[in-house]
């Protein structure tokens, strides 16, 4: 069978699976992971290389969206009460971490507490409904925070296995931050001297394709040199859309902008991403796996719901879920590190089923507490 056929079949199933869970109050992505679980029995033949490529263009484009989501100025709010909260959860993960590898630390400690700290910035969006939309700047920035941070994590444990010394490594951080906070300074000197002239010529362009292709072109630019730096490219995708903000285009470009984003991330690529993550999900199921799940999201779901100060403790717990809601980029984390030798099989395995299971069961309490609050009222 060639490539497109395994895509209109992978795309109709988890779509089909994504509206059934929609209908059964749940985000349609967890129904195309779970399409993904069920094909990887069926579609053994898959041309594997064709596939993954399709799949990071969709965590480009879900990285797009996120970005799209969200101004600068909201990030930085959003981060300064957002990043005590991830130094707080991966603290506490790393240590929960500890029974399961012998209470000895290593490199498969550092990078599976990267994992079980990290939220999903597409996942967030998609579950602000239970949370609140108040609360959406927090959770989204909490969510880019962890993904960019466990991304960065994994790479320097990578580098750091496969590199002679510590100098390497620096340099990559140094040019990693010089870069990213050049391009927000930029954005910042933009935005005051030729935000009029950027609208005005925006509005030049005659069609919504013409928006988009111009986007791409610049988005394509960022990833491609993040990519250079040594950091994940979508990060430079979500870069972009950080600062392709209704503040700086105009609302009437955004909403074009962010029309036909939408159309193609989560009508095409977000389904191919989602559904290959469960292609690729591996897992042991134990008693140790499963207690390991039990344990890690309890804590992180206590810890999520005490850090975001509120006295009520059905919306506390509401926004905590918001923040454990895990995410497919874990899965990507700890596919690298296991790829690379710097996480073990077991402790993979046992991350890898944490993100999975936490992502549904989040849903679920946000589900059930959002409609036990509107019963009430």
């Amino acid at each position: 069978m060639q490539i497109i056929g395994y895509v209109l079949i992978i795309i109709a199933f988890a779509r089909l699976l994504a509206e059934l869970l929609e209908r059964l109050g749940y985000p349609g992505f967890l129904g195309e992971i779970t399409a993904g679980m069920i094909l990887s029995a069926v579609l053994t033949g898959m041309p594997r290389a064709d596939m993954t490529l399709l799949a990071e263009f969709g965590l480009f484009f879900l990285m797009i969206s996120a970005g799209l989501e969200i101004t600068p100025e909201e990030l930085h709010y959003g981060g300064r009460k957002t990043l005590p909260i991830y130094l707080v959860t991966y603290g506490v993960m790393l240590l929960l971490t500890l029974p399961f590898t012998g209470w000895s630390l290593g490199s498969g400690n550092v990078i599976a507490a990267a994992i079980l700290s990290t939220a999903s910035a597409p996942i967030v969006i998609r579950l602000k409904r239970f949370f609140g939309q108040d609360f959406l700047h927090v959770a989204l920035s909490y969510a880019v925070i962890s993904e960019v941070a466990g991304l960065t994590i994994v790479y320097l444990v990578v580098k750091i296995k496969g590199s002679p010394g510590y100098v390497p490594v620096i340099e990559g951080i140094v040019k990693d931050a010089l870069f990213i906070g050049s391009v927000l300074y930029i954005n910042h000197m933009i935005e005051i001297k030729h935000k009029v002239w950027i609208t005005m010529t925006l509005r030049r362009l005659k069609s919504d394709e013409a928006v988009f292709g111009l986007f791409m072109v610049f988005a394509t630019l960022l990833a491609f040199i993040s990519e250079e730096l040594g950091m994940h490219f979508s990060i430079g995708g979500f870069l972009a859309g950080l600062i392709m903000h209704s503040d700086l285009v105009g609302t009437k470009q955004y909403d074009r902008l962010r029309t036909i984003t939408s159309g193609v991330t989560f009508g095409i690529f977000a389904p191919i991403f989602f559904a290959w993550r469960g292609l690729n999900f591996e897992t042991e199921l134990s008693t140790a796996v499963l207690e390991f799940f039990a344990v890690t999201y309890t804590f992180r779901l206590l810890v999520s719901s005490a850090l975001v100060g509120r006295r009520d403790v059905r919306t506390a717990v509401l926004r905590g879920t918001g923040i454990a809601s895990f995410g497919v980029l874990g899965l990507l984390i700890g596919e690298i590190g296991y790829v690379s030798g710097a996480l073990s099989e077991h402790m993979y395995a046992m991350a890898s089923l944490a993100c999975v299971l936490g992502m549904f069961t989040s849903a679920t309490l946000g589900r059930l507490l959002a409609q036990k609050g509107e019963d009430q009222e």
